[in-house]
């Protein structure tokens, strides 16, 4: 689904590489949770995917084509606020993905409120971002996301604005949808209960610059729940990457 090909970064005004040679491959259906202290590039790589960034040097790869190729909506991404827009019903923030690339609006609208009420929120339509929750609004934002219709999602600590339980509440409702719609995650978090719940893998980075992910195959099967993370293996797990992330990620 997507491939790194020995990528560098850095900003033309600051002499140090962000990003130093980084190859990896995502497989088609996987949930990757990317781990790493802050500041260290995590999100630069989701800058680069989007096209935000140009690498210095390496080629990015979605589906086996380069992305430099690429037209709009073929990567669907969700930043850590929700950013609705609070003028516009949530009906009218989740079709805008559809909005952009054009077409019939009755279409548009049809498609959305279709969505919407696949995932409970079609009774909130037409009320604002001002009027729901923060767990409803990423719930929103979510389905914004994927009514982008790309295969490839990229969700960048979304939850981490949250309370605790409405945080452990939207990951389970997040696995519950990727298990259902067969699509690829990329997600970036500080948490590594967190990762652990989500994940296939998780890719822990290797200091800065990002040279190489450390990748962590969590062998828990799906549908999951709190208690597998009790298991023997996954709170060894759980130890070494707190122990890594406290080291500042020396591996």
């Amino acid at each position: 689904m997507l491939e790194f090909k020995n990528i560098s970064f850095k900003y033309d005004e600051d002499p140090d590489f962000i990003i130093k040679s980084l190859s990896f491959r995502v497989d088609k259906g996987e949930f990757i949770s990317i781990v790493g202290p802050s500041g260290c590039g995590k999100s630069t790589v989701f800058r680069l995917i989007c096209k935000l960034e140009r690498p210095f040097e390496g080629d990015i790869f979605l589906e086996g084509r380069n992305i430099n190729v690429l037209g709009k909506g073929y990567i669907g991404y969700m930043p850590q606020n929700d950013l609705l827009i609070p003028w516009r019903t949530i009906l009218q923030n989740s079709s805008l993905p559809l909005e952009i690339k054009g077409g019939d609006m009755k279409r548009v609208r049809n498609e959305a409120e279709e969505m919407l009420q696949s995932f409970g929120l079609e009774k909130y339509k037409d009320k604002y971002p001002r009027d729901l929750s923060g767990g409803m609004r990423q719930r929103v934002a979510f389905t914004r996301t994927l009514l982008t219709g790309s295969e490839l999602l990229l969700l960048d600590e979304p939850f981490s604005a949250l309370d605790a339980i409405t945080r452990l509440s939207m990951q389970e409702w997040l696995l519950d949808k990727w298990s259902k719609l067969n699509k690829t995650v990329l997600f970036i978090t500080h948490d590594v209960e967190e990762a652990l719940f989500l994940s296939t893998r998780i890719f822990v980075t290797d200091g800065s610059p990002i040279r190489k992910f450390k990748e962590i195959k969590v062998d828990l099967n799906y549908p999951r729940t709190r208690d597998m993370l009790d298991n023997p293996d996954i709170l060894r797990i759980k130890a070494q990457l707190i122990e890594e992330l406290k080291r500042g990620i020396r591996l």
